[in-house]
Order: structure tokens, then C-alpha cells, then sequence
């Protein structure tokens, strides 16, 4: 069985439960950008994409390299493999019992149309 790291799940749940961190991961997954490029894409400040980043950075899901002003930001090497397992453990337990669900409601349907059926004769 997988052992899943719930402090790191904790780390890379909560930097992609930001919306703002979400499209910054999707804009680097385009390209790289600065800090500055990133803040003006979402009309925030400075300082505000800086948290983000260092949100994202923290989680592994963002790296990012400073020549001379300008601070690089690019994808890391974090994959969200586990994560990604994690979920769809789940989703599989889940489309199980629906599966099952669905199964009851169709023989609830069968019985009381066979049972109307009764009735009318």
C-alpha cells in the first residue's frame, strides 16, 4: 500500500486551494515569468505575488532564481504524483457507491413498475 505524507498533502492542498496559485501554476506551465510579469497578469501587487510564490514555492510546485532585479519563476520538480493517487482513491470509492446507488433506484424502478402492472390487472 501507498504511505501518503499527510504534512506535505497539507502543504500541496493548501497552495492550490488559492485560486491566484492555481493560475499562477497554469501561466508557468506556458512559461516562465517573473514576479513582476505574474503581478501585472493578475492585477495584484508586488509584494502580493511574492506571498503567492512563496506559497507555491514552499509546496515544490514553483522554483525560482533571481539575476541581478529580476526574480525567474518556473514549474518545480514536484509532479503531485501522490496527490493525484490520493484523489483518485477516492474517486473510485466514490463512483463505487453511486454505481451501487444507481443499481438500487434501476431494481426500485423494475419492482414498483412490475407491482403497477399487478395492480391494473
Amino acid at each position: 500500500m501507498v504511505q501518503y505524507c499527510p504534512a506535505r498533502f497539507d502543504v500541496s492542498f493548501a497552495a492550490l486551494s488559492d485560486a491566484t496559485r492555481r493560475g499562477v501554476l497554469e501561466q508557468l506551465g506556458r512559461a516562465d515569468a517573473s514576479i513582476t510579469e505574474l503581478a501585472g497578469k493578475f492585477h495584484m501587487t508586488l509584494t502580493g505575488m511574492k506571498k503567492h510564490v512563496g506559497v507555491l514555492e514552499q509546496a515544490g510546485l514553483v522554483t525560482t532564481e533571481k539575476v541581478g532585479r529580476v526574480r525567474t519563476c518556473k514549474l518545480g520538480l514536484r509532479r503531485l504524483e501522490e496527490e493525484a493517487a490520493w484523489i483518485e482513491r477516492y474517486r473510485q470509492m466514490w463512483a463505487a457507491r453511486f454505481d451501487s446507488l444507481d443499481a438500487v433506484v434501476e431494481d426500485l424502478k423494475r419492482k414498483e413498475k412490475a407491482h403497477g402492472r399487478k395492480r391494473r390487472e
